[in-house]
């Protein structure tokens, strides 16, 4: 639990902790932001670290003169492409043997249902959606996995998904990240971040599977 609260403070205030990273550790900061988007998109069991609201953040901190924002777009994109890569490889490896794991601290079986839902509701474009969606798009790769999309199709949604992702939010954080109200009001925007995308993939998800049913 006391985890859980650590990573939902760090979602919350990552302006602080990254702009004091930047302040005590410089160039760093750019493997710290690999790391984190790597590891969020990339292992199956990491789905609450902040994506979206580092990425605005980043932007911001590059729109101040913190970051050198190329640098920082390259490190993310790449970040972002390779871990659902990896998380894609994992679920090949792992395949349909996934539907009867149990839930466990370590993987959620009911956000992968959500997950698996939505791509088979909307198929591989789900891979580019689920960009924007908190929790989703940790599963989304790893669903495409189990399911056996062919690689060569799921890299060329990754990819899009991926610069879209990267460049939009990241976009909006350099171009309006520094604006007084933005700042005075950025708890309150990555709670938007985090619940609206949320709640929009819950709401596709219980389609899905409803269409589902009435089907059966």
């Amino acid at each position: 639990m006391a985890i859980l609260l650590q990573l939902l403070d760090f979602a919350l205030h990552v302006d602080r902790y990254l702009g004091a990273f930047v302040a005590h550790y410089g160039p760093w900061v750019y493997a710290v932001l690999f790391l984190i988007v790597f590891v969020e998109t990339g292992v199956v069991v990491m789905p609450l670290l902040p994506g979206d609201s580092l990425l605005f953040v980043a932007g911001a901190l590059a729109g101040a003169g913190l970051l050198d924002g190329r640098i920082a777009g390259v490190v993310l994109l790449l970040a972002a492409v390779l871990g659902d890569q990896c998380n894609f490889t994992i679920g090949r490896w792992v395949g349909p043997r996934v539907f009867s794991w149990r839930q466990s601290r370590l993987f959620n079986q009911k956000a992968f249902e959500r997950a698996h839902d939505f791509y088979e509701r909307y198929g591989g474009v789900t891979v580019i959606l689920a960009r924007f969606m908190p929790f989703i798009r940790t599963f989304v790769p790893f669903v495409a996995g189990v399911a056996r999309m062919s690689r060569s199709r799921f890299t060329l949604f990754n990819v899009a998904g991926a610069a879209l992702w990267v460049l939009g939010v990241s976009g909006a954080g350099y171009f309006f990240g520094n604006l007084p109200w933005v700042k005075g009001n950025l708890e309150k925007i990555i709670w938007g971040l985090i619940l609206i995308p949320s709640l929009i993939a819950i709401y596709g998800s219980w389609r899905a599977g409803r269409g589902q049913r009435q089907h059966t």
